[in-house]
């Protein structure tokens, strides 16, 4: 046993993906704004109450940035447009918006502390989605509107700030029946809370109280941006992309952008680094390395695979302290292993244990590894974790838990918190490795971001759209591409790929995936290039197709003249409801009602019921039907004329060819199109993917489905016999 005090680093990290919608300018989701007001601030400002505690804090560029934006360039998100609206003139699709959203907090600890929206979730229920909500949509007042935009945005700013500021305090303790005026100071508070953030962070790093630490900074996978068939080294089953993607380039480019935006920030080099999700290798080692970064953090099951030994035993105790508890170094970069048990604890654990107890448990954890080290050179323990995502399943935002534990620790002597950097520059740079086992923090693979179907996808559709701006770079030498970059280094975080597969379940999936692609889609924008079809389909595969409200029944053989010629004419087609087959907020109001589809054995017909007359669409509007499978395919109708008829066109590389036309078109009350089979290259049995857009001047207005496609099986000779079983 050592007699000196056991080291310990705690390494709180700050991120959040880059939401800002790259289309609209507008952010997508509210985290960051949120987040901001609830743990960043207070988090470094515990600090003030205890002078001999020291921590380390890991600030993501992407964060900084939002941060930034909100503060000095007045950035909004959907959710805050919602929030800032009247409240009696919200429409219809807004007040069905929150009642889905505006309950995304721990209904104990969040929801829970104000009865006006316990009893507000209670009236709308407890489920998120579908006629529940179109249910209590009618029931739900003015009055309760205006109550949920207030609670919704007081409950994400933090107890202490609620506690401490006059105002947050008297809108907390009148808990109901606000006035647009009460709302309107509290989100002039949020703004004021967010101003404060970084300065705290500059202003403590100077006093020496905490040190800060930066990642790459849209938050990517740094071993797979360089290669990812280097995920085989620790997944030697994994079924990989279809295209590899190898691009060490782009992996020194996030980190050297990022360090370059935390000095502009903070007015200082950064010396350390987590790693994205703690994913390292050799190849990003020599990277951080030229780079002139001293230190990087990650997982112990890193160093366990580097080591080739096993480091604890079967019931999680570790079993060679001395191994675990001290920095190595590679490439000339000094590392630290993540204590991965006790960083589960804070992050997983003690949320549900008494704040006093889980404390006191953590500080008798530390005493037991510092007993249990050997005598001779300091000792570090590393605790790295998530600094905001944790807090919400705490009572009190964690902060009665924090601040038992940095009592404890204060009053011990046998214990030293220390910041990583300190540590190193006093006590070595460590032992060397001999090689890096490429991992993250997660099961020591990457399986995470790579393996899956949904996940390989999103790498092929990164891949590919990457290969054609360097094409199209070769080609248009002196083409400002500047943004389309920016939107491939944001496609390349993380953050998309750790909600595709199966491993994570969130109720804001679809807007992942939408901004991943989407990210990809402002790519071809800045080429001023079509947009491919294929980045309209959601890699999510339960959002690509699209169920109908009526499924079709039989064959149909409609007159199609741009009327509704007879009731059964479309009977036993399929009908989508527009309003419904949409994402998050897209539209207020929408020009199509329904999208009825059918077929009998030679044609697939399609209708399309608007919701105002067809003259109030402008001169220029034009339906396009894209067709993915079973070949990519197009046909334009004009929304105007007698007499109409649509254009068949085929994709052949990168452009579309003419190759025919579709006579049996017509245009008056509805929109009616019958297209043989046989045009579009399917025969029976095949499936045929396809999705309606709605064009003015060449510029996409409406797309039916927003998200996915109508799916329809080209049928057999049989099919409606079989019908009738």
């Amino acid at each position: 046993m050592t007699d000196k005090p056991l080291h310990v680093a705690f390494l709180w990290h700050m991120h959040q993906p880059f939401y800002k919608d790259p289309m609209t300018g507008r952010y997508r989701l509210p985290w960051v704004r949120l987040h901001g007001t609830k743990d960043y601030l207070d988090m470094v400002e515990i600090l003030d109450e205890f002078p001999a505690i020291k921590q380390n804090f890991n600030l993501v560029p992407s964060l900084l940035e939002q941060l930034t934006d909100y503060c000095e360039n007045g950035a909004t998100d959907v959710y805050l447009e919602t929030s800032r609206k009247p409240a009696s003139e919200l429409d219809a699709e807004e007040r069905r918006f929150m009642l889905e959203n505006f309950f995304l907090a721990h209904w104990d600890n969040m929801i829970g502390p104000f009865p006006r929206y316990q009893e507000l979730l209670a009236k709308r229920g407890t489920r998120s989605g579908g006629s529940e909500v179109a249910r209590a949509v009618r029931y739900f007042t003015d009055q309760d509107f205006l109550d949920l935009q207030v609670l919704f945005n007081l409950c994400w700013v933090d107890p202490l700030f609620r506690e401490r500021d006059p105002l947050l305090n008297t809108l907390s303790r009148k808990g109901r029946n606000f006035t647009e005026e009460d709302k309107g100071i509290l989100l002039e508070k949020q703004m004021e809370i967010l101003g404060r953030i970084i300065a705290a962070y500059r202003q403590k790093a100077a006093a020496g109280r905490i040190e800060l630490s930066f990642s790459p900074f849209y938050h990517p996978i740094l071993p797979l941006l360089c290669d990812t068939d280097i995920a085989r080294v620790s997944m030697p089953g994994v079924k990989l992309p279809g295209r590899r993607f190898r691009h060490p380039g782009d992996a020194s480019k996030q980190v050297r952008t990022g360090m370059q935006y935390f000095e502009k920030t903070f007015g200082f080099r950064p010396e350390g680094m987590w790693p994205s999700e703690g994913s390292v290798s050799e190849e990003v080692l020599r990277i951080v390395s030229q780079e002139g970064i001293k230190w990087v953090a990650t997982d112990e099951g890193v160093l366990s695979g580097s080591l080739g030994k096993t480091l604890r035993d079967a019931s999680g105790r570790v079993t060679e302290p001395r191994l675990l508890y001290r920095p190595y170094t590679f490439s000339d970069v000094s590392i630290i292993f993540r204590d991965r048990v006790l960083s589960d604890q804070i992050g997983f654990v003690y949320s549900g244990w008494d704040a006093g107890k889980a404390a006191e448990d953590l500080i008798g954890r530390l005493l037991g590894i510092r007993d249990a080290l050997p005598g001779g050179g300091p000792s570090l323990v590393p605790i790295i974790l998530d600094g905001e995502n944790a807090w919400e399943y705490y009572r009190n935002d964690g902060r009665d838990f924090l601040l038992r534990l940095y009592e404890g620790l204060s009053r011990d002597d046998r214990l030293k918190t220390v910041t990583i950097s300190e540590f190193v520059n006093e006590n070595g740079k460590g032992e060397r490795l001999g090689g890096l086992f490429p991992a993250s923090w997660i099961n020591a693979d990457f399986g995470i971001w790579i393996g899956h179907e949904e996940d390989n996808t999103a790498w092929e559709y990164l891949g590919h759209v990457r290969d054609m701006l360097e094409d199209f770079e070769r080609r248009n030498p002196g083409a400002p591409t500047e943004k389309a970059w920016k939107a491939i280094s944001v496609a390349e975080g993380s953050d998309w790929n750790w909600w595709y597969g199966d491993d994570h379940i969130s109720e804001t999936q679809e807007d992942f995936d939408e901004l991943f692609r989407r990210n990809l889609m402002m790519v071809f924008e800045e080429m001023k290039a079509e947009v491919p079809e294929w980045l309209s389909v959601p890699v999510l595969k339960r959002e690509r197709g699209v169920s109908p409200t009526l499924v079709i029944r039989g064959f149909i053989y409609p007159t199609i003249d741009g009327l509704v010629t007879s009731y059964y004419e479309w009977y036993q087609g399929a009908e989508l409801n527009v309003g419904k087959s949409g994402g998050s907020m897209h539209k207020a109001e929408s020009l199509l009602a329904t999208v009825h589809f059918g077929f009998n054995r030679d044609y697939l017909f399609l209708r399309i019921d608007p919701k105002v007359p067809f003259d109030e669409f402008g001169e220029d509007a034009e339906f396009s039907i894209f067709i993915s499978q079973p070949a990519e395919t197009r046909i334009n109708c004009p929304v105007k004329g007698e007499h109409i008829k649509g254009v068949l066109y085929e994709k052949a590389g990168d452009d579309w060819k003419e190759t025919g036309e579709v006579a049996d078109a017509a245009v008056r009350d509805i929109f009616e199109i019958g297209v043989p089979f046989r045009s579009l290259g399917a025969a029976e049995k095949d499936e045929v993917h396809l999705f309606v857009s709605l064009t003015r001047k060449g510029e996409e207005i409406e797309r039916c489905p927003w998200r996915g496609y109508i799916k329809v099986i080209v049928p057999t000779e049989n099919f409606e016999a079989m019908m009738w079983y």
